[in-house]
């Protein structure tokens, strides 16, 4: 029986480390792809709100009583967060701090309006603004599981690029942990209802 010098277990330990090599980038962006589908989704959860928010604007504006200052709030923070758009390339802290914030700006708008809805029986009568406040609350539980998931999704992956032998491999080829979606600064905190008609 011929025995394995030096050399030969080194190349067997160098071709065992290219192959894990090999399968571990793979499986690593496979994972990165999983990020970016569920930042997808987040994304199309929220177009999906913001898509609702002219018909349900549109809708109150036909009674005539209806409190404008409250409808022009929702349409500028629904502008401005429709203007933040964060590549799945760049899912830093930062950049989902920003969007994260346009998008509690339409959360606040759209609390001020269905907290004034209350005060309008016409408008509380009208089906067709009852079905979008549904679509839209149907709209707000998607978002969040959207963003549930999406968190799943990156917690997974940094579990992947951050312990070893993991860790290496991510410095070398280039993979930069994923930023968590975080909650809103002062989310743990219930809402209070008066202050909605103070902004």
């Amino acid at each position: 029986m011929k025995k394995i010098g030096g050399l030969g277990i080194a190349g067997i330990i160098l071709g065992v480390i290219v192959l894990y090599g090999i399968y571990w980038y793979n499986s690593t962006v496979g994972m990165s792809e999983g990020v970016n589908n569920a930042w997808a989704n987040v994304e199309s959860s929220y177009q999906r709100r913001n898509d609702l928010i002219p018909n349900i604007v549109a809708t109150a504006q036909k009674y005539a009583e209806f409190e404008q200052e409250t409808l022009t709030a929702v349409i500028e923070a629904r502008s401005n967060a429709t203007s933040i758009n964060v590549d799945a390339s760049e899912l830093t802290e930062e950049n989902l701090a920003a969007f994260s914030k346009a998008q509690s700006q339409v959360s606040s708008g759209l609390g001020r309006l269905l907290a004034t809805y209350e005060n309008y029986p016409n408008l509380k009568a009208n089906e067709n603004f009852k079905e979008l406040i549904n679509e839209l609350s149907r709209t707000e539980n998607r978002i969040n599981t959207e963003r549930n998931r999406y968190n799943n999704a990156v917690g997974s992956y940094n579990v992947k690029v951050k312990k070893v032998p993991g860790v290496f491999f991510a410095g070398i080829l280039g993979f930069e942990p994923a930023a968590f979606y975080q909650a809103d600064e002062g989310a743990e905190v219930a809402p209070d209802v008066d202050a909605l008609f103070d902004n």
